[in-house]
């Protein structure tokens, strides 16, 4: 079992603020591996019925582990997980608790109670930069191609009917269970054009006709695909001015490795790996900062860009994300700084080594890897 030491050290200090711990992250993107990598840990699988026979008197069941770490995993399989979330946050200070699910606390209607105030939230992403080290796996494109669930990461080829099992598993164990939600085929249909058409701005009307459902509905199936982390949402930044989008979102799929399945890449050239790239610094940087705090920029010029770093009590960081440093166009860049003088403005490339900055037009770029941004990130956070 590979230990993936960088979520290891984020569970162990959530654990040092709050008692309880929501793990939340898609099927097989590995929980159930990352809370048995613990040390001192008791599992339980809630998907057992004995183990939820077990669970029936949450009081009892809680007295037995006192003082103790303990993991249940799939938790929304109880009938009222809540319950036992909240017993154990207001009544056990001495036990630590991770509870780990697919979806948002809030989004399930098996969740009676969001813990608000009693629970840290942590989103285990797919593969970031430090999981490629603990695997001793560091090829970049191989991980684009694959994506980021360990198990298609480590296939010798693209696991083409492993992308389709794992869509029917989310149907039934995600989507069924925890929202009821109707028109199967609708709803696959939906998910396959996002994947498709992935990091572009959302319209929810140009999908309610090929999945023959309404545009409320195709709204609502959106929100599902967000609670559930399948699709990423970038709001648009801005400051209201007449130019500027200020509605529509940007949606993404969750892993680079089902964007190549549904687009039906089966080998990246090298014009497909700027736009992944884009995915995977986005990965990257949703593992680390909470999704609120990430936007995108675009004006009705069609100036853009890719995401916008809003720390709080700190000016706009501008993001632009391209795979090659030294050829990008300016344009978008010189855009946002004009609308907005006090901005930083970056260029995330892999190639940046070392990093360099450029004067365009007065502005200041600062060229860098995305190893360098995570340790501004970091430091920032501090």
């Amino acid at each position: 079992m590979v230990k993936r030491r960088w979520w290891v050290n984020r569970i162990e200090d959530a654990w040092r603020s709050r008692t309880v711990v929501w793990l939340r992250g898609v099927r097989r993107v590995g929980k159930t591996s990352l809370a048995l990598s613990l040390s001192n840990v008791e599992y339980f699988d809630c998907e057992l019925p004995r183990v939820r026979r077990a669970m029936e008197d949450p009081e009892a069941f809680l007295e037995g582990l006192r003082g103790k770490r303990v993991v249940f995993d799939e938790v929304h399989r109880l009938a009222n997980p809540s319950e036992l979330l909240k017993i154990a946050a207001d009544h056990f200070p001495t036990t630590r608790v991770l509870a780990t699910g697919s979806s948002t606390l809030g989004a399930s209607r098996r969740f009676r109670d969001t813990l608000t105030g009693r629970k840290r939230d942590l989103w285990l992403t797919p593969m970031i930069h430090r999981d490629l080290i603990d695997f001793d796996a560091p090829d970049l494109a191989h991980r684009l191609l694959h994506g980021g669930l360990p198990p298609f990461f480590l296939a010798k080829d693209p696991p083409e009917p492993d992308f389709q099992e794992w869509m029917d598993s989310y149907w039934a164990r995600d989507v069924q269970e925890l929202f009821r939600l109707q028109r199967r085929a609708s709803f696959q249909r939906f998910v396959e054009l996002l994947l498709a058409q992935s990091g572009g701005i959302f319209e929810a009307t140009r999908f309610a006709a090929p999945c023959e459902v309404s545009r409320t509905t195709i709204t609502n199936y959106l929100a599902v695909l967000e609670a559930t982390s399948v699709a990423l949402v970038l709001r648009p930044f801005s400051s209201r001015r007449a130019n500027e989008i200020v509605a529509a979102p940007k949606v993404y799929g969750f892993d680079t490795g089902f964007v190549c399945a549904y687009r039906g890449w089966t080998k990246l050239r090298p014009e497909d790996l700027g736009r992944l790239w884009e995915h995977y610094v986005l990965n990257e940087m949703s593992a680390r900062v909470p999704m609120a705090e990430l936007r995108y920029w675009r004006d009705k010029q069609g100036h853009e860009i890719d995401i916008v770093w809003t720390p709080r009590g700190r000016g706009p960081v501008a993001i632009e994300c391209k795979w090659t440093a030294r050829d990008f166009e300016p344009v978008g860049l010189l855009a946002f700084a004009r609308a907005y003088p006090k901005t930083e403005i970056l260029v995330v490339a892999p190639d940046a080594r070392p990093a360099f900055t450029r004067e365009i037009s007065g502005v200041r770029v600062r060229a860098l890897t995305l190893e360098a941004l995570v340790e501004r990130v970091e430091a920032g956070k501090r």
